[in-house]
C-alpha cells in the first residue's frame, strides 16, 4: 500500500513501492508539522523548481540522509548541487558522477532502475532558474503528478493522456499559481482519479480555499474524487 503525506505549502513525502520520495521539501514551512531533520531513510528528491518554497531544506535532507538522491531540471540539480558539495566538502562533479544527483529535463521518464521508479518532468508556466516543471512520479503502485508552481495549460492534457496519472497534487492557491477556478479546469484536463490542492493558506497572498477548489470540481460533474489533507495527514492508495 502506497501513501502519500502533506507537509504542508507544496510538500508531500510520497512512499511507493516501498521506496521514500520527498517532493518540494519546504519542510520549514509555517504549516509543517515536521522538521528535516525527522526524516529519515529518504531514497529520492524531487524539486520542481529552485524557488525557496519548493528547493525548500533539499540540502539538509539530502546531507542526513546519505543514500539519497536528487532528480530535477538540471539547473537547478546544478545550483542544488553546489550548497550540497559545499555542506559535504566536496565537489558538484563528484555528487553528479556519483549519482547523487541527476539533472533531467522536461520529456521522457527519467529511468531509476535500481529504485524501480521512474520521473517525468512536465511543462509548468512560471519562473525561476532553468525552466519551473511538474513531476510524474511512476511506480508500480500508482502514478503520482505534482503539479508544481503553474498556472493551467492546456499540456495538462497531454500529462493525462501520456502518463495517466491516478492522483493529482494541485496548486490552488492564487497569485503566484493556480487559483479553484484554473486548478479545477486543470482536474478537467488531467483527469486523474484523485485530485489533491496544495500550495494554500502558506501566506495571506495566497487566498484559494480547498473547499471552493472541490464544489467547483464536483460541479464539473468530473470522474475525479477531491481529497483535502491537512499538514500531516496522509492518503494511502494501491493502484497496481
Amino acid at each position: 500500500m502506497a501513501k502519500l503525506t502533506y507537509y504542508g505549502h507544496a510538500a508531500f513525502e510520497l512512499v511507493i513501492d516501498d521506496r521514500k520520495v520527498l517532493i518540494d521539501p519546504w519542510l520549514t514551512n509555517p504549516k509543517s508539522p515536521v522538521k528535516p531533520s525527522d526524516v529519515k531513510d529518504v531514497d529520492l528528491v524531487l524539486v520542481t523548481h529552485s524557488h525557496f518554497d519548493h528547493v525548500g531544506d533539499s540540502v539538509e535532507i539530502l546531507a542526513g540522509n546519505p543514500n539519497a538522491r536528487l532528480v530535477a531540471v538540471y539547473e537547478v540539480a546544478d545550483m542544488i548541487a553546489g550548497e550540497l558539495a559545499k555542506k559535504l566538502g566536496t565537489s558538484k562533479d563528484e555528487l553528479f558522477n556519483a549519482g547523487r544527483v541527476i539533472g533531467a529535463n522536461i520529456g521522457g521518464p527519467v529511468n531509476l532502475q535500481d529504485l524501480g521508479l521512474k520521473v517525468a518532468f512536465t511543462p509548468a508556466t512560471h519562473s525561476g532558474v532553468g525552466v519551473a516543471a511538474g513531476v510524474v512520479v511512476i511506480g508500480k503502485e500508482g502514478r503520482v503528478y505534482h503539479a508544481g508552481d503553474t498556472g493551467v495549460t492546456m499540456d495538462m492534457r497531454l500529462v493525462g493522456e501520456i502518463y495517466k496519472p491516478h492522483i493529482a497534487l494541485l496548486p490552488i492557491g492564487g497569485h503566484f499559481t493556480m487559483d479553484p477556478v484554473e486548478a479545477a479546469k486543470a482536474v478537467e484536463l488531467v483527469r486523474p482519479l484523485v485530485a489533491i490542492p496544495m500550495h494554500y493558506g502558506t501566506f495571506p497572498v495566497l487566498y484559494g480555499k480547498p473547499e471552493d477548489f472541490k464544489k467547483r470540481v464536483e460541479d464539473k460533474c468530473l470522474p475525479t474524487k477531491v481529497v483535502i489533507l491537512n499538514p500531516g495527514e496522509s492518503y494511502e492508495f494501491d493502484y497496481s
